[in-house]
């Protein structure tokens, strides 16, 4: 049968009645088991021991062969072999034997009863439930059992014919318990399956979500750190040069808007990811390498005396490395400016060769200004921000004092794996 007429058959209402029908059987049956399996006993007992009471002049060619208990016995019999069925889902090893002895006591006095049938069911919720292991004794009490049947009724049919349809239907019986168990375990793997799926898809969008505050923490960090610590020493020095110079005063407050409005549209961009509207903020590139030199100059107006230079075709480098490129150099100048002040003198510098960038920054360490140095800001996550940068390109963070005096940090990114992907496209 083709997958277009399986689907065609599941979409039938009669079989969605019927799946639904089901569903509310299994909720009934785990609410209330013993009454299921009570309904089970009293069918059996309605079906095929109520027939062996009235129906007793029934199989005359049997009458030679068998005997004909009387009514008290065949009643205990039929109980015997009927009652147990009640707890086949509870303790169906035992309820298997129970029945088994019953049945062997039977044949073993010439009685042949419709109830016979309890011993398949007993076999069917052995094989269902019971670990596989343990059937190895139970397959040969049924085949024992089953012997004992077709020596009783060797007068009647040829031992091998009788062998043949008594174990006939006890594999039946078998078969359709290995089948539904089978069904059992795949539907309790799929359910599994199903919820360690459900619980990695929450884990991955936790992740996805943790990822992304940190992405963004991190690069609002760089915006408002690096800003701040422009528009404080732009600040500091308009404060100290309004008595004697006005108009350098003047241009460090023009200066402190410029860094402050551009601060605000980086932040703005960087926001505008986290919002749900379909208005969102007017989207810009990312910095790059070449917006390193409009950095060096926001610092270079705050006082630093600002060198930047580059070796190699670093323009051509992976946005992606030309943005951590940008962030590494943009924490590395806002912490020479914070901690060496504005009087000290940088050191930019980015080479790109032997598939690695290096990145660069030298400071001369605090000069001595003519007039009282700002004081010094706490120390923040910036160097750990660089390093998990570089990481993200096998890179490495070195920070350090240099000899004679400032501070030196030095980046390098590999760029292998990204040429040797660049090769293979």
């Amino acid at each position: 049968m083709s997958s277009e007429g399986t689907d065609h058959l599941a979409a039938h209402p009669l079989v969605d009645r019927l799946a639904g029908l089901g569903q509310r059987l299994r909720r009934f049956d785990a609410r209330r088991p013993w009454l299921f399996d009570a309904a089970v006993v009293a069918a059996v007992l309605l079906v095929f021991c109520i027939p062996d009471l009235v129906h007793t002049d029934e199989r005359r060619e049997l009458r030679v062969l068998l005997n004909h208990p009387p009514l008290a016995a065949m009643v205990a019999l039929q109980l015997g072999l009927v009652l147990p069925l009640f707890w086949r889902r509870r303790a169906p090893t035992a309820a298997f034997y129970a029945i088994a002895a019953v049945f062997v006591l039977q044949w073993s006095l010439g009685v042949l009863l419709r109830a016979d049938v309890a011993l398949l069911i007993a076999i069917y919720s052995l094989v269902l439930r019971v670990h596989p292991a343990r059937l190895l004794w139970a397959g040969l009490t049924v085949a024992a059992a089953m012997a004992l049947v077709a020596w009783r009724a060797s007068a009647v049919v040829t031992p091998w014919d009788a062998l043949f349809f008594l174990y006939s239907a006890a594999t039946a019986a078998a078969a359709l318990g290995v089948a539904i168990r089978i069904r059992r375990a795949q539907l309790a793997a799929l359910r599994d399956r199903a919820q360690r799926l459900e619980i990695e898809r929450d884990q991955r969008s936790k992740l996805a979500a943790a990822t992304e505050r940190t992405r963004v923490a991190r690069e609002m960090h760089d915006i408002i750190g690096h800003s701040l610590s422009v528009i404080i020493s732009l600040a500091d020095g308009g404060a100290y040069a309004v008595g004697g110079n006005p108009q350098r005063g003047r241009e460090a407050l023009e200066l402190i808007g410029d860094t402050s409005r551009q601060a605000l549209a980086e932040l703005r961009r960087v926001l505008g990811v986290l919002r749900d509207e379909t208005e969102a903020a007017e989207l810009h590139p990312q910095p790059g390498v070449a917006e390193i030199n409009a950095l060096c100059e926001r610092i270079r107006v705050a006082g630093p005396d600002v060198v930047y230079r580059t070796a190699g075709n670093v323009d051509a480098l992976d946005p992606g490395v030309q943005l951590t490129a940008y962030r590494i150099a943009q924490e590395a100048l806002t912490n020479a400016l914070r901690y060496a002040g504005p009087h000290t003198a940088l050191d930019v510098g980015l080479t790109a060769a032997d598939g690695r960038l290096q990145i660069t920054v030298h400071d001369t360490g605090p000069q001595p200004p003519d007039r009282p140095p700002p004081p010094p800001a706490k120390p923040g996550h910036g160097l750990a921000g660089m390093r998990e940068r570089a990481a993200l390109y096998a890179g490495t963070v070195e920070a350090g004092p240099r000899p004679g005096g400032g501070w030196t940090v030095r980046a390098i990114l590999d760029l292998t794996p990204l040429a040797a992907l660049e090769g293979r496209t």
